[in-house]
């Protein structure tokens, strides 16, 4: 079972995205903290689990949770301040929306800022660390990736009955075969990250024409 907790005696907030590979679609991010103690066996990172098991637990997930929240990060923002930017930012926008302020935060990988809610008026620095493959050792790191997972699938189905070309609904947003092969037979859509190399030729699709 994955470890309950890493900061001793703290509120601590477990951070993932999905999405970040995409060449379509928003970053979505979650931020959830866990009863202090709390068990689960079968969380686990959201790409061990089949799509039955990740919807079961975000049920599971969002009854249990102490506080839990999804942050999105736009395509024209992602183009604007870069992917890694567009992560932290929606870990950020989820930690924002938190109904319980923690006071530690763990963040699945090796990349983040500092977050500094502004409290009275004055920005509070809330520890954090980052833990590499973080969704497979941490329950509430495990947890924020099926709901960032989940949500962001739910949304992709969504763009794909405006855009069922791309075959969305199958490969989210990723750069399969197919995906690719509808960019240059179609162009590209408002969804699509302007600033990734969409076709796979090494060429940025800033100069592909719509």
């Amino acid at each position: 079972m994955l470890a309950s907790h890493f900061y001793e005696g703290l509120i601590e907030a477990g951070c993932d995205e999905a999405g970040r590979g995409c060449l379509a679609g928003s970053v979505y991010a979650a931020a959830v903290i866990l009863p202090d103690g709390y068990e689960n066996p079968l969380l686990n990172d959201s790409k061990q689990l089949t799509e039955k098991r990740r919807y079961e637990l975000r049920d599971i997930i969002q009854r249990d949770a102490v506080a839990w929240a999804v942050g999105i990060v736009t395509p024209e923002e992602i183009d604007r301040i870069n992917i890694l930017n567009a992560s932290i930012l929606a870990m950020h926008r989820a930690l924002d929306q938190l109904t319980v302020r923690p006071e530690a935060i763990i963040v699945d990988g090796n990349r983040f800022k500092p977050y500094h809610p502004a409290v009275g008026g004055s920005p509070v620095n809330i520890p954090h660390t980052t833990i590499v493959k973080g969704d497979g050792k941490y329950m509430a790191i495990a947890a924020a990736s099926i709901l960032a997972k989940t949500y962001r699938d739910d949304y992709m189905n969504e763009l794909a009955k405006e855009y069922p070309q791309y075959d969305w609904q199958k490969n989210k947003g990723y750069p399969t075969k197919k995906h690719r092969e509808a960019i240059r037979q179609y162009g590209t859509t408002p969804y699509h990250r302007m600033s990734y190399n969409l076709l796979g030729d090494g060429q940025l699709s800033l100069q592909f024409e719509d």
